[in-house]
């Protein structure tokens, strides 16, 4: 499920210093922080170790030389995989934030109440 767009006046509707401070302490807000938190920090470690697995491995050990298939070897399947981990976390992430977006205009739409 995607999140709509903002329409044109909610986009030039601005919150003032008060109306954030309000949100920002309400428990809804605090528990779409603690959601984020929960979803973000976990797959910024396994981006993060999976990205230097690669330099650190090839650099400091032998296990990515052995061959894959033909002279094709672990080294290059790792690299690719790179690139298929990169795709899939941005598509997840990309779901999972229009949920957030959801959640964050509903907390918006109940303080405007």
């Amino acid at each position: 499920m995607v999140s709509k767009p903002l329409t044109a006046d909610r986009k030039r509707q601005k919150l003032t210093p008060a109306q954030y401070s309000s949100i920002a302490k309400s428990d809804p807000f605090r528990k779409l922080i603690r959601i984020k938190k929960t979803f973000i920090i976990p797959f910024t470690i396994f981006f993060l170790c999976f990205y230097f697995a690669l330099p650190i491995l090839t650099s400091y050990t032998s296990i990515l030389n052995h061959s894959f298939y033909g002279s094709i070897t672990w080294a290059w399947v790792f690299a690719f995989l790179q690139f298929i981990m990169t795709w899939a976390l941005c598509m997840i992430y990309y779901k999972k934030a229009a949920k957030f977006d959801e959640i964050s205009d509903q907390i918006i739409a109940e303080k405007e109440r």
